[in-house]
């Protein structure tokens, strides 16, 4: 879902659980170009609460840390999705100001662009193509 969703970095899962679902402890490892640079970023999964709660943290790439907490809940027959999306670049003082001016905005973006994409998957029957 992830190719699917964010086009335009390319993203292309290279290592790990590249078919299917991703379940408990397995990894990932993607590749994408953000920024004009091509770029890898390996993410596990810690937490596994289906259909509730999943998180994946990165365990190789450019970051500090990512830990991204993906949670759902049904309200009158709708499913919400709730994303906390953490980061920090390394680099002390350096990476905090970069996180500040540009990756917040950037990432943020990133992920409700994504989410968009998702949401027209799992409200029509496009999500089919996913599974197969």
């Amino acid at each position: 879902m992830l190719q699917i969703s964010t086009p335009k970095t390319n993203e292309l899962a290279i290592d790990g659980k590249i078919k299917s679902l991703i379940e408990l402890n397995e990894f990932v490892t993607w590749q994408a170009k953000h920024f004009g640079i091509t770029q890898k970023l390996t993410s596990t999964i810690t937490a596994f609460d289906r259909p509730l709660h999943f998180r994946d943290e990165q365990l190789k790439g450019a970051f500090k840390y990512i830990i991204h907490d993906h949670y759902f809940k049904t309200y009158n027959s709708t499913v919400v999705m709730k994303d906390i999306f953490r980061f920090q670049s390394p680099l002390g003082f350096v990476g905090k100001l970069v996180d500040e001016i540009i990756l917040t905005k950037y990432l943020t973006k990133l992920l409700v662009d994504r989410n968009k994409t998702i949401k027209e998957y799992a409200e029509t029957e496009k999500w089919r193509s996913v599974l197969s």
